[in-house]
C-alpha cells in the first residue's frame, strides 16, 4: 500500500508540472504582488520592513487559494475521482496523499522563492528564516483546510468565488501567528511561542482534515 501511494504521489506531481499554467500562475502572482508594494510605497527600508510579514503572507495566502480548485479538479474531469471512491484503500489516505502531491507543486516553490522577496523587503537573516519557518508550518495547514472546500464544492461547475469565502475565515489564525512571529523577529522577541502555536494547529489539522476531506468529497460527488 505503501508503494502505492507514493506512485500516486509521483503521478500528481508529474501531471501538474506538465501543467504549468497550473503552478506557474500562483507563482507568478506572488512574486508579483509583493514586488509591486516596494514601487507602491517608495524606498523606504523601516517602513517596507514593517509591512512585510503581512505583504508576504497575504500573498501567499491568496496565491494559495488560486491553486486549491486543482486539487480534485483533473480527478473530476477525467472520470479517475470515482475510482478513488471506490478503491480499497483507505480513501483518508488517498485524499492525504493528494494534499502532499499539491503541497509540493504549489507551495514548496513559493516558500522557495520567498527568501529573495524577502530580501526585496529589507528583512535580516533572523526575519528570513522566521518567514520560512512560518511558511513551513502554516502553507501544509492552508492545503489541508483548502482541501475540504474543494471537496464540499467539487461538483459545482462554476465555482468563482465561493471557495475563498468558504475557507477564508479558518485562514485567520494561521495568518495572525506567522504575522506576529515575523513581527516578534524584527523586535528581537521570542519566537518559540509563535512556533508552537503553529505546529500545534498543523499538527491538529494534520489529524483531522483528512477524515473531514474525504467526508466532504462524499458529499460533494453526490450533489
Amino acid at each position: 500500500m505503501f508503494h502505492n501511494l507514493l506512485v500516486l504521489i509521483h503521478h500528481d506531481i508529474l501531471i501538474t508540472l506538465r501543467q504549468a499554467y497550473s503552478w506557474l500562475t500562483p507563482l507568478l502572482f506572488f512574486v508579483l504582488v509583493v514586488c509591486l508594494f516596494p514601487l507602491a510605497l517608495g524606498p523606504d527600508t523601516e517602513t517596507l520592513n514593517k509591512i512585510a510579514p503581512g505583504i508576504i503572507w497575504v500573498a501567499a495566502l491568496l496565491a494559495i487559494l488560486m491553486s486549491l480548485g486543482n486539487i480534485f479538479r483533473n480527478d473530476v474531469h477525467e472520470g479517475y475521482l470515482d475510482l478513488i471512491l471506490l478503491s480499497s484503500t483507505p480513501l483518508t489516505l488517498l485524499v492525504f496523499c493528494k494534499v502532499i502531491s499539491h503541497w509540493i507543486t504549489h507551495c514548496l516553490p513559493l516558500i522557495l522563492i520567498s527568501p529573495l522577496l524577502g530580501v526585496l523587503l529589507n528583512l535580516n537573516n533572523t526575519e528570513e528564516l522566521t518567514l520560512i519557518t512560518t511558511l513551513l508550518l502554516g502553507t501544509p495547514v492552508l492545503c489541508l483546510l483548502g482541501a475540504i472546500g474543494s471537496a464540499l464544492i467539487v461538483s459545482v461547475r462554476t465555482q468563482g468565488l465561493l471557495l475563498p469565502i468558504l475557507i477564508m475565515p479558518l485562514y485567520i489564525p494561521v495568518l495572525i501567528f506567522s504575522t506576529s512571529a515575523m513581527m516578534a523577529a524584527s523586535l528581537h522577541q521570542p519566537l518559540s511561542a509563535y512556533f508552537a502555536i503553529l505546529g500545534a494547529i498543523a499538527l491538529f489539522t494534520l489529524v483531522f482534515a483528512p477524515f473531514l476531506t474525504s467526508a466532504a468529497l462524499r458529499i460533494g460527488v453526490n450533489q
